[in-house]
């Protein structure tokens, strides 16, 4: 009979074999921390600061700036301590708090992602009514859903996670994931498998297909416009389509990733893809977003 337990730790085993380099791994994983702090909270700034920033677009990159810092935050300093560290242990509370504010970050990403596409697809193809349509009373509106969407989101599954007894305690990564906190179940994940596949439906598939949607239609408005108004019409919208592009191959390798068994793929490759959502595009971000919004670009320099 499977000894049925609630472990109060768990253990990091994708940590092993790394012993060699961990003290440049902790120094890299501070370097790259620090520069999320201060490009995001450069670029942050620079909004707050200018009233003339205070518009929906700015709006929607500075929230999308303040996710990433809240992700990147709940995994730098605790990855960086754990490479030095010789035991790779987390509490359980500590684990489901990770799990909680990284899987936030993850959707919250996707759905300002959209919600920054209907506004990029109005001021494009609806010029005239932009100002009558993204108020800022209905963008704070559509921000809160976004975030609240996806609160909802991991908080309906991290409930469904908790209550499951546990047959083991070893988690075949650097940080906590809820995948592989149920993969240790000793009973069955059904219903947290409908539940998941309905959060990546909800959060992934159809964010992702309406942004494409919506440049679908930007695209059709610009084939029939002048080139300066298709010129403007890049500027405003590279960035997101380089973010949009760069998290969404992050993310499905992280999908595809959760589906193969510990020891089926290298560590090596685990690491990667396991990290780079949550390291990417908080370093990219307020880069893509900094150098080419002229808005931004110009207080930046300024300062």
């Amino acid at each position: 009979m499977e000894n049925k337990t609630v472990p109060s730790y768990f253990y990091f085993t994708l940590f092993k074999g790394y012993e060699h380099v961990r003290i440049v791994s902790s120094l890299l994983t501070i370097i790259a921390y620090f520069f999320i702090i201060l490009l995001n909270v450069s670029v942050l700034l620079a909004v707050l600061k200018d009233k003339s920033l205070h518009e929906p677009m700015y709006l929607l990159v500075s929230c999308l700036l303040f996710n990433s810092l809240c992700g990147s935050s709940v995994l730098f300093p605790r990855l960086s301590a754990d490479l030095l560290s010789a035991t790779h242990t987390i509490s359980r509370p500590a684990c489901f708090t990770q799990i909680f504010i990284i899987y936030i970050y993850a959707i919250s990403e996707f759905t300002v992602l959209s919600v920054m596409a209907y506004d990029r697809y109005v001021a494009i193809c609806e010029p005239l009514q932009y100002h009558n349509i993204m108020t800022q009373r209905k963008t704070v509106l559509l921000v809160l859903c976004a975030f609240s969407w996806s609160i909802l989101c991991v908080a309906v599954g991290l409930y469904l996670s908790v209550r499951l007894p546990l047959c083991g305690n070893q988690i075949p990564r650097l940080y906590c994931s809820n995948w592989s906190v149920v993969r240790l179940s000793c009973v069955s994940t059904v219903i947290n498998n409908i539940w998941g596949f309905f959060v990546t439906v909800t959060t992934v598939f159809l964010p992702a297909g309406f942004i494409l949607f919506t440049y679908m239609r930007i695209l059709l408005v610009c084939r029939k416009s002048t080139a300066e108004f298709r010129g403007k019409a890049l500027q405003t919208c590279l960035p997101h389509i380089i973010n949009f592009v760069t998290y969404s191959i992050a993310i499905f390798s992280d999908i595809a990733l959760s589906r193969y068994e510990p020891g089926q793929i290298l560590n090596a490759l685990v690491l990667i893809i396991s990290l780079e959502f949550i390291v990417i595009p908080p370093l990219l971000n307020p880069l893509i977003y900094g150098l080419n919004l002229p808005g931004i670009r110009r207080k930046i320099q300024f300062h």
